[in-house]
């Protein structure tokens, strides 16, 4: 579930609510979302889209199917399928034990913070992931237009937000390596930019309505 947040920026409440028919042989179609125990329709009428996603999104996803977790009760251990049925109107992110919804902020508490803290970030939800991903596409070239498509913002002003905080910091370090080009020296080697953004979107979920840290994407 976090690889495929990180891989693609959909928001926890379409993860959740991800069906099987929305999984094709090269994209994902956003239908509806699950957010805090209720279901509705994506956030703006531009979140109901179909994306692009990397082959290994769909082989990850298909490969949900043949899995399946121990879980230690007591003295026993018992094994449940990660998917219990694959239908068309069936969820992909299947709770372990009854097939229903799962509760991303269990996810968040239990498995993604625990990681961030072992390798020294402070902070992380499930928010991060997403501007990480819109980071990564800034940061690999892709144009302004094609990374709102991709995120599905409403307004290009969104997306232009992320440009004003990333092509900066780019600038800045292109000019100082064409600094030490000149001079005859050696290129330093590339560092991962320190970003620290913070975008319009919400964070979903009972937890990030308590919270309002500045969001830094996972490097």
């Amino acid at each position: 579930m976090i690889f495929v947040a990180v891989w693609t920026g959909l928001r926890v409440s379409e993860l959740i609510g991800l069906k099987w028919r929305c999984i094709h042989a090269d994209s994902i179609t956003i239908e509806e979302r699950f957010c805090r125990g209720d279901w509705s329709v994506p956030k703006t009428d531009a979140s109901a889209a179909t994306i692009g996603v990397d082959a290994e999104v769909i082989t990850r996803l298909l490969r949900l199917t043949t899995l399946t977790v121990e879980v230690r009760v007591g003295r026993a251990v018992r094994k449940h399928k990660l998917v219990k049925s694959g239908g068309p109107d069936d969820l992909v992110f299947q709770s372990v034990q009854k097939g229903c919804p799962m509760n991303d902020q269990n996810i968040l508490k239990r498995h993604l913070q625990p990681a961030a803290r072992k390798v020294g970030l402070p902070f992380v939800n499930w928010r991060c992931l997403r501007t990480s991903h819109a980071t990564w596409l800034v940061q690999s070239g892709a144009d302004p237009k094609s990374v709102q498509g991709q995120m599905r913002h409403s307004r290009i002003s969104t997306t232009m937000d992320i440009y004003a905080q990333i092509v900066p910091a780019s600038q800045r370090r292109a000019l100082q390596q064409l600094s030490v080009f000149a001079s005859g020296g050696c290129l330093p080697a590339p560092r991962p930019m320190d970003l620290d953004l913070d975008f319009s979107e919400p964070e979903e979920g009972a937890e990030g309505s308590r919270y309002n840290p500045r969001h830094k994407t996972v490097q």
